[in-house]
Order: structure tokens, then C-alpha cells, then sequence
């Protein structure tokens, strides 16, 4: 029997993204966002949800532009500080050891180190609530090469993306795979 939780923002997994901007001066800026995913194939979109009230937000409206960078389970640490003071007034890639670069397809920065990187022009807002969400067109995907399975298509098992369980606020590492898509269904 299933029991009745309330209306509460709950989805198992919620992907860790670590978004980017610059600000006003040009610094880069990078935040924890659990708020995210891909929402459109054609043209290929990915949604982001901030308060208002977060320093990111601005940032990003006021460049239209911003990477979502996809952090392996190696840099967890690095992927929460970034959740948990404001670049306005830290500067957070230095205290992280962690080195942006410039985007080359959006003004926008990315980190280097991470092993997956989408580089988004902002392409429409919407105020929802106490979040407002920002659809970002995907206007490149960089990816590690060691990242990548013998195809060049990103793998899984060599990026080891974070995941987070919002209503115990935790952080998990990705299982193994448990069969290809459209396909281990055609059976029943």
C-alpha cells in the first residue's frame, strides 16, 4: 500500500548540476543546482530552476548565457561547496581548486576539470513560483575523452555523474546498468 507524502518537490534521481556564469565584472561564478534536465530534443534544451534571490540569477540573465557542468563522484566535495556559499562574495573556483574556462560557444564559463560540459544560450524564462525556470538551448557538449565509450558517445560508467535524494538531501553515486533502453521491455 502506498502512503500519501503531500505535495512536496520530490523526483528520484535529480541530477547534480553545477552551473556557471560570469557576473557583471567578468568573474566566474559557479552554483549547485538540483533543479534540472533535459527538456527538448529539437532544438536540444536543458532547464535550470533558481530563486531570485541567489546570486546566479542575475548573472545569468544579465549574459543569457550559462554551462551546466556535470561533475564526477571524485569531485563531490567541490560540487556541494559550490551549493553552499554565494560568489558574491567568494570566489568559489579558487577555494575549490577548480579552473574555469572560457566558453567558447556561449559567454559563459566552464570547469575544466569536470568530465562532461553543456554550454547553454538562454532561451526563454518562467516564473513559476519561488523559482524562476531558465530553458537553455545546448549549444555545444564538450566531454573527456576518457569519458567517452569506443562509439564517442559519453559513458556513464567512466563519467560517474553524481545524484542527489532531495528529501534526505544526500548525494549517491550511479549504479550499474541494468539493460538498453526500448529494448529490455520488448519482451513482455
Amino acid at each position: 500500500m502506498k502512503k500519501s507524502l503531500g505535495a512536496k518537490a520530490i523526483a528520484y534521481p535529480t541530477p547534480v548540476f553545477i552551473v556557471c556564469s560570469y557576473d557583471k565584472e567578468g568573474k566566474p561564478n559557479a552554483m549547485n543546482v538540483a533543479w534540472g534536465g533535459i527538456c527538448c530534443s529539437s532544438p536540444p534544451c536543458v532547464a535550470i530552476s533558481l530563486r531570485k534571490a541567489t546570486y546566479s540569477y542575475n548573472c545569468i540573465v544579465e549574459r543569457q548565457a550559462y554551462t551546466i557542468n556535470i561533475p564526477s563522484e571524485k569531485y563531490a566535495k567541490q560540487a556541494d561547496y559550490f551549493g553552499v556559499v554565494t560568489g558574491k562574495d567568494v570566489d568559489k573556483f579558487s577555494a575549490a581548486g577548480l579552473t574555469p574556462i572560457k566558453g567558447e560557444f556561449v559567454d559563459a564559463p566552464y570547469i575544466n576539470e569536470f568530465p562532461v560540459i553543456l554550454e547553454c544560450k538562454l532561451l526563454h524564462t518562467f516564473e513559476i513560483g519561488l523559482h524562476t525556470q531558465f530553458i537553455g538551448e545546448i549549444m555545444d557538449v564538450k566531454a573527456e575523452e576518457s569519458a567517452l565509450n569506443n562509439d564517442g558517445v559519453p559513458d556513464i560508467e567512466k563519467i560517474r555523474p553524481m545524484i542527489y535524494a532531495p528529501e534526505t538531501r544526500a548525494y549517491y553515486g550511479i549504479g550499474s546498468c541494468l539493460g538498453k533502453a526500448f529494448s529490455i521491455g520488448k519482451n513482455i
